[in-house]
């Protein structure tokens, strides 16, 4: 059967390998064993169940809890060569009336439906022709929505448990990116597998390049990202709607044309902005965390965080949009104390605010505030063991944070202003004491006189504040509202400033200053994705593949990926023989589309 698939992979899609674990979760599915299929964004999960309904007879059914994402990873197959169809609320009775032809033909492969869809009640014509196909096995996308333990609980993917009933005997295999231990099991309990075998991947993505930044001036902050990926596809995301529609209506004021989504929009505005999007007619959106499941284009180079999210499921799930096709790609949490004092409160506020939540929140200030290999620290959060000794793709392993002398000596300085302005001030006032500022705010309260007024001159308020935060993030401070965000030290911090060895080990950072003339480091991965690529050559790629997805009405990574553009502005290909050659290149697309490309490559090269 490992021939049947690879022949497969190489006919459709122009993969000549398989990834970690594809070929293993695919022969699960030939062998009719269920199964729990746990692998990273960009790591090939649909792959897994879309090879296999075109060597296993009958009908593959998949579930998809987004329209938007059936209709993508369907144009892709069609695309491909594969006879693949969906059913679902959007469709017109005409569209309805096509599809029930196709299946009574047998004219499908796949056919992807949406949870309500698949488990409807009492007679339903549609499900009673469902069971009258010859169905191969049920796969579950997103299958983390079936558990309240997983981050985007959905209650309607709870009813899939009736699947057991109404096809028995066929095989159920669900598949998800972010699901730990705990939402493992309750997949396989709700959707009542039977003994399934779980394949759990790496959650590292090496291709992303992890930053953190304490936040200062927000805007300019979000200009320095946006000039680093200028022309590049990119999500910000923001806690609060009114801050989306802030922002992007200042992005677009700015000459950076940038689109805004989130709940308060008609569903109309959203679909248009979401497919201006995946269309690259603009290549910025501003979002709440609403966007983005599902979304396929592959090719968003930068994924920003204006504040942080309350966990690190959700912050992995979000980032993890970007650079789904390999390449590489920037990930920036700019965040604040405030940050985590918001959401306790709005967690309070909405009876949600448990040991649970609040464990969550802390593991996500700890995240944002620690001084060490973001990598490692989000592989070791998720139960994954980290090798070797630095990643080389984030702020701390590109040498971006300047490690702090003395840091005890520093802490303990902070701590001891706190104290003396009564634990009555926020991040801001104690840093403009430390510093020595005689500004009105300070002088008036008497603070000018205060012995920790002016121990650190030298630093900057977004330093002073960026180490408040780090003494925050490891429990020697801790912020709690009285109106507004106020300081106070934590037993810990209190015996901190009494015995200056309590706490070992301590370590505070700020940001380097660039250097003047001297560019940021790049990752491994983006130098290794570039080499030898004629990066002109590309650009006319882009612009060959952009034309075609204008001219069929499809998204331009239906037609190709990023990746699969590199690689041909590197071999150069000049047959249609040697443009099979390139990874992502199926023999469909290579007899549909091979001319325009290839024809793109001579003339570049002329």
């Amino acid at each position: 059967m490992t021939s049947d698939l690879q022949d497969c992979i190489a006919r459709y899609w122009g993969y000549t390998s398989f990834l970690p674990l594809q070929r293993e979760a695919m022969e699960a599915i030939l062998d009719g064993r269920d199964s729990v299929v746990v692998l990273p964004t960009g790591g090939g999960k649909s792959l897994c169940f879309q090879a296999p309904a075109l060597v296993r007879p009958g009908l593959a059914l998949i579930v998809s809890p987004l329209i938007s994402l059936m209709k993508d990873q369907v144009d892709t197959l069609v695309g491909n060569g594969v006879p693949a169809g969906l059913y679902n609320s959007s469709l017109s009775g005409e569209e309805k009336s096509t599809v029930i032809a196709g299946l009574r033909q047998s004219r499908y492969r796949l056919l992807y439906v949406s949870p309500e869809r698949l488990v409807g009640e009492g007679s339903d014509p549609f499900l009673e022709l469902l069971s009258s196909c010859e169905i191969s096995f049920v796969a579950v996308d997103e299958a983390h929505c079936i558990s309240q333990w997983g981050h985007d609980f959905r209650p309607e993917y709870r009813q899939l448990g009736q699947l057991r009933r109404m096809l028995p005997g066929i095989g159920v295999h669900a598949y998800t990116a972010t699901a730990t231990a705990r939402v493992r099991r309750d997949i396989a309990t709700q959707l009542a597998l039977n003994d399934p075998v779980e394949f759990v991947g790496s959650f590292d993505r090496p291709n992303l390049l992890y930053r953190v930044l304490p936040r200062a001036t927000l805007k300019r902050q979000l200009l320095d990202v946006l000039g680093r990926h200028r022309g590049e596809a990119g999500i910000i995301y923001c806690t609060s709607r009114r801050e989306v529609d802030a922002l992007s209506t200042w992005l677009t004021d700015n000459g950076i044309p940038a689109r805004p989504y989130h709940a308060g929009l008609s569903d109309g505005e959203r679909s248009r902005n979401q497919d201006a999007f995946l269309s690259e007619r603009i290549d910025v959106i501003v979002a709440t965390v609403a966007f983005g499941m599902g979304i396929d284009r592959s090719n968003v180079r930068f994924v920003v965080h204006a504040g942080a999210p309350r966990s690190l499921e959700h912050y992995q799930q979000e980032s993890g949009r970007a650079g789904r096709d390999g390449l590489e790609a920037e990930c920036l949490l700019i965040y604040s104390a405030g940050d985590f004092m918001k959401w306790r409160v709005m967690l309070e506020q909405n009876g949600e605010l448990t040991d649970a939540t609040r464990s969550l929140l802390r593991q996500m200030e700890r995240y944002a505030t620690a001084v060490g290999c973001r990598h490692r620290h989000l592989a070791q959060y998720f139960g994954d063991r980290y090798p070797g000794a630095g990643c080389g793709a984030c702020d701390f392993c590109l040498d971006e944070l300047e490690a702090a002398d003395a840091p005890v000596v520093l802490a303990r300085k902070i701590l001891s202003c706190v104290v003396r302005v009564g634990q009555r001030f926020g991040a801001l006032h104690v840093a403009s004491v430390l510093r020595g500022d005689a500004s009105e705010q300070v002088l008036a309260r008497g603070h000018g006189t205060l012995s920790t007024f002016g121990l650190l001159p030298d630093a900057s308020v977004a330093e002073v504040r960026g180490y408040i935060e780090q003494l925050v993030g490891v429990g020697l401070l801790q912020m709690t509202d009285d109106g507004y965000p106020v300081l106070g030290l934590t037993p810990k911090g209190l015996e901190l400033l009494k015995d200056e060895t309590s706490c070992p080990g301590l370590t505070l950072a700020r940001q380097r200053a660039p250097r003047k003339g001297v560019p940021r480091a790049k990752s491994r991965v983006e130098t290794e994705s570039w080499q030898d690529v004629d990066p002109a050559l590309f650009d006319r790629l882009r612009a060959v593949r952009l034309e075609i997805a204008r001219s069929r009405g499809v998204p331009p990574y239906v037609i190709f990926h990023d990746v699969t553009l590199r690689e041909m502005a590197r071999l150069r290909p000049a047959s249609k023989e040697a443009l099979l050659e390139v990874r992502g290149v199926g023999a469909r697309k290579a007899e549909d589309l091979g001319d325009r490309f290839l024809e793109a490559i001579r003339a570049h090269g002329s």
